[in-house]
């Protein structure tokens, strides 16, 4: 692969990312009629004043970028400096945390070992993170496999979450390296999907649902209703992931339309979009994701400048084969952020209380 495409594609992961979280976050929890009804129109910026800023899915995908450039020879140490970021992140008190990774962070600041920190628990942390782990180690798929599975250990012990991380990670490694032109078929990516966990019944079902669903040209939202996921898309990675995948393989090559289709759905809209606008992104490059909706992104200090300074720190790394180190920034703004982010989560709180219903 170019060294301009991979670092194009790995640009593309983090935007991606912060970009579907971004746009999801003010209408996560939301079913699809209540989010038209709160925020009608089509979807853009608006968690503040017209902006976006980012949520823990971005946050925790900056963290695996940052330790990549420290750590991409070595999972137990990437893991080990994983656990000390997350025990600082946890103390910058970010809103929104899911219970399994709140539960992991408390485990490791009481002394728990990275290899024992993690809760049984099949949420979304795992798979939220690991796209550019799949991106990354595209030519090695070993790396991916050690290298999730040292992320998703950390705060989640459940089979299905380190399945579902997996998903995200082989699909993001194939993206990476096709044309947005030339779609790949539903049936290769069923088999790719199913080969990951061939003895787990549930799994099998779901890829299952996926190909009939693709038979069927269902859309997005018709898919997930399939899944009994009519109400929103639910924080289980069971549902999140084959969602994602869904929206990225019906809408091949469009980063709108696959971001908008996957947030139709409603739910955990900010996980979803981060983890549809990752594999979306990672498809046809950072040069793709509407102006209105990156330009919308005012987050400081985890800015758009910094997501795409560490892309091409790591698209460096990657040509050099060596260790560049993690791109600095101003980290004691962060908590002072974080009190801006959580009063305006509250304000959105105070505002679902209120009609329209």
């Amino acid at each position: 692969m170019q060294d301009n495409m991979f670092g194009d594609r790995l640009a593309g992961i983090l935007l991606g990312t912060a970009v579907g979280d971004a746009v999801g976050l003010p209408a996560e929890g939301l079913s699809p009629r209540r989010r038209q009804r709160l925020f009608p129109g089509p979807w853009r910026q608006r968690f503040l004043i017209g902006r976006g800023m980012i949520s823990d899915d971005t946050e925790h995908t900056l963290m695996v970028a940052q330790l990549l450039v420290a750590h991409p020879d070595d999972a137990t140490a990437f893991a080990r400096s994983l656990a000390w970021r997350l025990r600082w992140w946890f103390l910058g008190l970010p809103a929104g945390v899911g219970m399994a990774t709140a539960s992991a962070c408390l485990k490791l600041w009481l002394g728990f070992p990275p290899e024992r920190s993690g809760v049984h628990s099949a949420g979304n942390g795992p798979a939220m993170r690991s796209a550019l782990l799949g991106a990354y180690f595209f030519d090695d798929q070993n790396s991916i496999e050690r290298f999730v599975a040292a992320s998703t250990r950390l705060t989640h012990t459940d089979p299905r979450a380190l399945t579902g991380a997996l998903a995200v990670a082989r699909v993001a490694a194939w993206a990476v390296q096709h044309d947005p032109a030339d779609p790949p078929s539903a049936d290769f990516v069923g088999d790719l999907l199913a080969k990951l966990a061939s003895d787990d019944r549930e799994w099998s079902e779901l890829v299952g649902k996926m190909l009939a669903a693709w038979t069927h040209r269902d859309s997005v939202v018709d898919f997930a209703a399939y899944l009994g996921l009519g109400d929103g898309v639910t924080g289980y990675v069971y549902h999140t992931v084959p969602v994602a995948v869904y929206a990225w393989l019906r809408h091949y090559g469009d980063f709108r339309a696959t971001l908008e289709a996957a947030l139709d759905c409603g739910g955990d809209t900010d996980t979803v979009g981060a983890i549809v606008g990752a594999l979306a992104d990672g498809t046809v490059g950072a040069g793709r994701i509407p102006a209105d909706w990156m330009d919308g992104i005012i987050d400081w200090p985890r800015s758009v400048g910094l997501l795409r300074r560490v892309a091409v720190r790591l698209a460096q790394q990657k040509r050099d084969g060596r260790p560049l180190g993690p791109v600095p920034y101003f980290w004691p703004a962060v908590p002072p952020r974080n009190l801006l982010f959580l009063i305006v989560v509250l304000l959105h709180g105070f505002r679902r209380l209120a009609p329209p219903y």
